[in-house]
């Protein structure tokens, strides 16, 4: 096959431990990721580079690293105000682009708010795009008061809850499955791949927030998990919105199939990064605030590949990254880009699967806000890279502590001082270190400054966790 097309469908925080043979979360229903996994080439140790949601998007639409953070660009109307959440930079290429250029008809659909905040500019190389709206507490999308939700949501709503109160001013007139974000954006999809047929090779992405937070999935996916009770509650939540992201992906691969494409189409199943399930007592991704945690739940991504001629059930044992999406990707479609004036910070990682190369890398850094993780075979060392002496470092034995509990960053001051100078390699400086990229003021989103002013709110840390659990109980 001269010109394959290619399919990359994303889902937001889909932890790698939910499907295929690296289940350990068993309890999950994913059949139809399951069953594709069982086709394809698997991963099995994919990480991101810089997360999270923006970081990694433009370490995929690039080939280029988020971290370390390094870009000054225009950042006006973005949260939030971390490294790396900012635009791709004007000079940098696209796939997108690259791909329209050599004669690929391209579209993106997506329900990720980050996408369409002011000067996001993630859409660039895309002749169709559609931003399906309302998905999450950060799509200020629905105008309304407090009085236009119903007297059950109400108490969560209170000022204290303002994120939660713009995600059900969004979502109040939802009445069915089909009214989700996720349904909408895999039947859009779908209808895309069907008006298409006539405009092969195509290249489509479809991203989507779910199973992000609020873990908020229509109640008979969640209700298969009724066996969690108390703390555990929570967990029925986001894995009923696995298998309702499930669901929608079976029914994208079922067109494809209908419409008689999987014979020449790649198709990629990805995921940005993982979360908390009380692995470490929390839920979420950043705990505590001020040291987002590294462990392989938060970090490690799914990064699942179907070729059309095969290889099928296959397992990559050997360390990848985010930013080796985009050199893959034109490797696999045979579009020369070592001629072209491309600089790649990736790899191409088919050899891997192909047997030509043994491994393109023996360890992974990984930026994550002031934070970085340097983890290989043996060991993951975690560290906030701004100070000189962080306290709250960590190095975690993979070999005898999968689950990263025991810290022994103590005990080991050679194996420290290794990876220290590992992550002094990728940022160029001694540490402590200080990003290039210069933060902007700070600034929060419309919908918080107006209810600062209309009912002197003030942000907390806890709102974060408080929100994910009022989510389950409405």
């Amino acid at each position: 096959m001269d010109r394959y097309n290619l399919i990359c469908v994303c889902f937001d925080t889909l932890r790698a431990d939910t499907i295929g043979d690296n289940k350990k979360l068993s309890s999950v229903e994913t059949k139809n990721m399951n069953d594709f996994a069982d086709e394809s080439v698997v991963f099995d140790r994919a990480f991101c580079d810089g997360a999270p949601t923006i970081q990694v998007r433009r370490a995929w639409f690039t080939g280029k690293r988020s971290f370390p953070w390094r870009f000054n660009v225009d950042r006006r109307g973005v949260t939030p105000t971390w490294w790396g959440w900012h635009k791709i930079p004007d000079e940098h290429e696209t796939l997108s682009e690259i791909l329209l250029q050599r004669g690929y008809y391209t579209g993106l659909f997506t329900d990720v708010p980050h996408y369409f905040q002011p000067t996001i500019n993630f859409h660039r190389g895309f002749v169709n795009y559609d931003f399906i709206r309302g998905n999450g507490a950060e799509d200020a999308w629905r105008a309304g008061s407090i009085e236009k939700i119903s007297n059950l949501q109400k108490s969560y709503a209170r000022p204290a809850f303002s994120r939660f109160l713009q995600y059900l001013l969004n979502i109040r007139d939802r009445k069915s499955e089909e009214d989700y974000t996720c349904a909408q954006l895999f039947l859009k999809a779908a209808k895309w791949l069907e008006d298409s047929l006539d405009n092969q090779p195509f290249f489509l992405w479809v991203d989507s927030f779910d199973p992000h937070e609020p873990w908020d999935p229509p109640s008979k996916y969640a209700e298969l998990y009724s066996n969690y009770k108390g703390e555990e509650s929570l967990k029925a939540q986001y894995f009923g919105e696995v298998t309702f992201a499930d669901r929608c992906f079976g029914r994208l691969l079922e067109k494809t199939d209908e419409l008689g494409l999987l014979d020449n189409t790649i198709i990629m199943l990805l995921s940005d990064h993982g979360t908390q399930l009380l692995d470490h007592g929390h839920y979420g991704k950043q705990y505590p605030v001020t040291h987002p945690s590294q462990y392989a739940h938060d970090t490690q991504i799914n990064w699942i590949v179907r070729h059309p001629e095969g290889p099928r059930v296959k397992h990559i044992s050997q360390f990848v990254q985010t930013h080796d999406l985009m050199p893959t990707i034109l490797g696999l479609l045979n579009i020369p880009f070592e001629q072209r004036d491309l600089i790649m910070d990736g790899e191409d990682v088919w050899p891997l699967v192909t047997g030509e190369k043994e491994e393109v890398r023996d360890h992974v850094v990984i930026g994550w806000c002031n934070t970085a993780s340097v983890r290989d075979d043996e060991w993951n060392y975690v560290t906030d890279f701004t100070l000189k002496d962080d306290p709250q470092s960590a190095l975690y034995h993979l070999s005898l502590d999968s689950g990263e509990i025991r810290n022994i960053v103590k005990e080991q001051p050679d194996i420290v001082n290794k990876q220290r100078k590992r992550l002094e390699t990728v940022l160029g400086q001694p540490l402590p270190a200080q990003p290039d990229e210069k933060l902007p003021t700070s600034e929060i989103p419309a919908i918080l400054e107006y209810l600062k002013y209309r009912h002197n709110y003030k942000l907390t840390a806890g709102e974060e966790d408080l929100f994910l659990r009022s989510c389950s109980k409405y």
